[in-house]
């Protein structure tokens, strides 16, 4: 079937709104009007204004009496949601809403939109405390059903997509994705959404080509009541473009689009510009380990933004400085950053946003292990690093980033390296490979302690397979190292 050009949440919401005022009698288009005011598997939070409308427009889709036991329990999902609109507990509403959309799944298991609905709802539910599959196998199994009957059901396809961005799961049904990648209308998000599991298998090739594509899209569908934003699909596309051409070893590249990002006027002003404004940054630093820049970082930039509900961003900006200090000698600000990591972490425990919280805790451990570095303290250092490296292993990946600012094993590989000890440094690269393969710094890390070792025909596989993922890269004394290594030189 044809697809549209563009539907997202804004899109949708103005089309119900344009079928209410052609039927006022339509009670589901009431319903649709509330649905597009919460996003369950984005970083966003539905304002208090979102979440009265919400509620306003379920209670007149309800007061229109719709004949159908299905349209009546579709709008009690809804409601299950805007239940109570004053308050804030947002996972509550989640689990409500998951609970009401497998009703409706019960009561019609054949109808595809119920199941992709609760396919969805089971995902926003998934436990952020652990990586646990068993969300992803259920809706996924939901999902191939609805498209076994229709190959060309959009929603279950692209929930299909986020089912599969876990690990274990990334290359099952690549033939869909593969599938949706062709056929996604110029949708930012939909042309975005297969880039996830191209770069779970580090394939940054087709991540740079989805990506391109996709920032292109945002750039034109504007954003906001009056059109006056850039979509925040634009920041999104560019962090992941970022992400693959720093693996690639490109980094004119990947400066080239953080300057496009940090040169866009009118962003639009939302956790996910936010978080990809701070997290280019601290990337493009971190990554190719320039310590100095990542200590002029400043956080809570632009002042624009209500940084205060956006404690996750702030902390990679504090992240990245904190590192870069620790690593140039100046511990007291290194020091002052783990504070406020801790602080911000804290916040999120308040607000129950756990997911936020725990990746804050990864980065403070991180933080803590180069302090203890700094001060010559090698087994807490390396003891806080393998404790944040245990903890990122156990914590779920959000879809608003392509990985870690900087992966704890990795870093642990690294530091292991550094001590000399470079068998435990190779067990290390290899546990960050198996969540994020392909990177440039762990293919190095991993050659480099395999040569230390004195195992030259492992160091020379890694750095052929280095040559292969970032051989036309900007990084030229690595290349040169790798070439000389693989020519047996």
């Amino acid at each position: 079937m044809p697809w549209p050009s563009c539907i997202t949440y804004p899109q949708a919401r103005e089309a119900f709104q344009q079928a209410v005022a052609a039927d006022p009698k339509c009670a589901m288009a009431h319903w649709g009007i509330a649905m597009t005011l919460f996003q369950p598997l984005w970083p966003t939070r539905p304002s208090p204004e979102a979440l009265q409308r919400g509620w306003d427009e379920v209670q007149k889709a309800r007061a229109l009496q719709p004949a159908s036991k299905r349209e009546r329990m579709f709008i009690d999902s809804a409601e299950a949601f805007f239940l109570e609109p004053a308050s804030t507990d947002y996972w509550l509403r989640i689990r409500r809403w998951e609970v009401a959309t497998e009703n409706t799944y019960a009561a019609f298991p054949q109808d595809p939109e119920a199941a992709v609905f609760y396919a969805l709802a089971h995902l926003a539910t998934t436990p952020s405390d652990r990586i646990d599959r068993s969300h992803a196998d259920r809706a996924a199994a939901i999902l191939l059903r609805v498209y076994g009957e229709n190959p060309d059901h959009p929603g279950a396809m692209h929930y299909l997509v986020h089912a599969n961005d876990v690990p274990g799961r990334e290359r099952e049904s690549l033939e869909i994705t593969r599938k949706y990648d062709a056929a996604a209308p110029r949708n930012p998000h939909a042309l975005h959404m297969p880039t996830h599991i191209y770069t779970r298998l580090g394939d940054w090739p087709a991540v740079i080509d989805g990506n391109l594509r996709a920032a292109e899209a945002a750039l034109e569908h504007p954003a906001g009541e009056h059109r006056q934003y850039v979509w925040d699909e634009f920041a999104h596309a560019i962090e992941y473009l970022v992400y693959a051409y720093l693996q690639q070893g490109n980094d004119s590249k990947a400066l080239e689009q953080l300057q496009r990002l940090r040169n866009t006027p009118s962003l639009e002003p939302s956790f996910k510009t936010a978080f990809h404004l701070a997290s280019t940054q601290a990337r493009y630093a971190l990554e190719r380990r320039d310590w100095n820049q990542a200590t002029e970082i400043i956080a809570r930039q632009p002042p624009g933004l209500d940084w205060d509900k956006y404690a996750w961003a702030e902390g990679i900006a504090i992240f990245a400085q904190g590192l870069g200090a620790a690593r140039t000698g100046k511990l007291t600000q290194s020091t002052a950053n783990v504070e406020r990591l801790r602080t911000l972490e804290a916040s999120m425990e308040k607000t129950g946003e756990k997911l936020f919280a725990r990746n804050l805790h990864v980065m403070r451990l991180a933080l803590e292990s180069a302090i203890a570095r700094a001060n010559g303290q090698k087994d807490e250092s390396v003891a806080r690093l393998q404790e944040a490296a245990e903890l990122e292993a156990e914590t779920p990946k959000h879809a608003v980033t392509p990985g870690p600012t900087l992966p704890a094993y990795e870093q642990l590989g690294d530091l292991l390296l550094e001590y000399g000890e470079p068998a435990r440094a190779s067990w290390a690269y290899q546990k960050s490979m198996e969540f994020y393969p392909r990177r440039f710094n762990s293919l190095l890390g991993a050659a480099r302690a395999a040569r230390t070792s004195g195992d030259a025909a492992q160091a020379r596989r890694y750095y052929s397979e280095l040559l292969d993922v970032a051989g036309d890269g900007t990084r030229v004394g690595e290349m040169a190292e790798a070439r000389r290594a693989v020519d047996g030189r």
